[in-house]
């Protein structure tokens, strides 16, 4: 039971660190990080859950998401752009795996739908 809990926190704080970075940077998306932070947190401490939604990062990338608000434009742009890049990384590698390349293609068309259609699109709240 400890070793679940120390291997949740340290995945924890993983993701909240790269979400940080994530936050920052524009290539790396902040909040599925966050999501993995806030998912440990919730399964680790009500302590450390507590303090993590209290945080300006949390507030700021995914406290709307997780209350089933919704995301701003801004951050399902950022999201899709980063989910691009990388499957276009992976769709080149597959140049000589056409069936790769059709999955990947599909899953890319489902994702840019899902979160255009799929994720209700709110007004950014921040000043």
């Amino acid at each position: 039971m400890k070793l679940k809990k120390v291997i949740y926190i340290t995945v924890g704080c993983i993701g909240m660190a790269l979400g940080a970075v994530g936050a920052v940077l524009p290539l790396l998306p902040a909040f599925p990080f966050l999501l993995l932070a806030a998912i440990c947190f919730g399964k680790s401490s009500e302590r450390l859950d507590r303090w993590f939604k209290n945080t300006k990062l949390y507030k700021n990338n995914l406290e709307s998401f997780v209350k089933g608000q919704g995301m701003t434009w801004k951050t399902k742009i950022k999201i899709m752009i980063t989910v691009t890049v990388l499957m276009t990384i992976g769709f080149i590698m597959m140049n000589q795996v056409v069936v790769g390349r059709i999955v990947l293609a599909c899953v890319w068309v489902f994702h840019i739908l899902y979160f255009i259609f799929g994720v209700k699109t709110i007004k950014n709240t921040n000043k």
